[in-house]
């Protein structure tokens, strides 16, 4: 196939994922409705058959996902990971939630997360067509090393277990308000987010405080440059560092560590969007 034929496949499969999470999402609605005066914990056959298709659904719609990403990547030319613009990150890393989502879903009980994971990734798929897209190209030299794979892989690992964590943290708030009694119990929200920021927080380690330096030493033949994304992205790390040191000797839970979380969130997106449209000009960053 030419570059343009996976170029367009890729924009194709981005539109048929969105379609798939779209029905998807209708499926979860459905479950939620059969559920409705349940308590929680408690299910109905025809709330367990929705929520398998669902399920089902959104494991279809990751796979053509996981395609548009695998040809955007064959669209350049030379061929190159999917990871060089916003565009692309934005991708991937809506990607790695419903991956999380997938993987974790018996382990953890993640069933009930998949309406609140499909209906985001549907905005952000949205938002990438409508305001991100950049046309394929290739990697700017600074780009074009084996660190970018190792530092954007655990950046966008990160990012998405973040996410989903955000995602909880939110609902723990709504649970422990009253509102919404088909979700867990709110101590399980609780433990729930604070198990995935755990997980996720090493890898943000990584991807901040070692693999990116060493990558930017080889770009621009510098560890640190007090460069804006690498000053966002340390705040963030030391959010999240609060966040769990808290939780860990202070006994922080509940309400408080719920939004302290949330603000971490908050840090790691506006590090991610919010710089290229306010420091853009002044970003060694500004591609991603």
């Amino acid at each position: 196939m030419s570059d343009q034929a996976w170029d367009t496949l890729s924009i194709q499969a981005v539109s048929a994922a969105g379609v798939v999470y779209f029905l998807a999402l209708m499926a979860y609605s459905a479950q939620w409705a059969a559920k409705r005066g349940l308590v929680a914990g408690d299910e109905s056959p025809r709330a367990e058959v929705f929520g398998r298709f669902a399920f089902l659904l959104t494991g279809v719609a990751g796979g053509v996902h996981l395609l548009a990403l695998v040809a955007r990547g064959l669209a350049a030319d030379p061929n190159r990971v999917p990871w060089g613009n916003m565009y692309e990150f934005t991708l991937t890393a809506s990607f790695v939630a419903v991956l999380v989502t997938l993987v974790f879903f018996r382990r953890w009980d993640l069933g009930f997360l998949g309406p609140w994971v499909v209906g985001l990734v549907m905005v952000v798929l949205m938002a990438d067509v409508i305001w991100l897209y950049e046309p394929v190209a290739p990697l700017t030299e600074s780009l074009s090393s084996p660190w970018l794979v190792i530092h954007v892989i655990a950046a966008i690992t990160a990012t998405g277990v973040f996410t989903v964590a955000g995602l909880v943290s939110i609902l723990y708030l709504l649970r422990s308000s009253g509102r919404m009694p088909s979700l867990p119990a709110a101590e399980v929200l609780d433990r729930l987010a604070y198990r995935l920021h755990a997980f996720a927080f090493p890898i943000w380690t990584f991807a901040v405080l070692i693999a990116g330096p060493i990558w930017a030493h080889q770009a621009w033949s510098r560890y640190w440059g007090w460069d804006p994304k690498e000053i966002w992205a340390f705040i963030t790390w030391v959010v999240y560092a609060a966040y769990l040191h808290a939780r860990a000797t202070a006994g922080w839970k509940g309400r408080a560590a719920a939004i302290v979380a949330l603000i971490g969130l908050a840090t790691l997106w506006f590090n991610f969007i919010g710089i290229n449209f306010f420091f853009g000009g002044g970003s060694q960053h500004s591609y991603a």
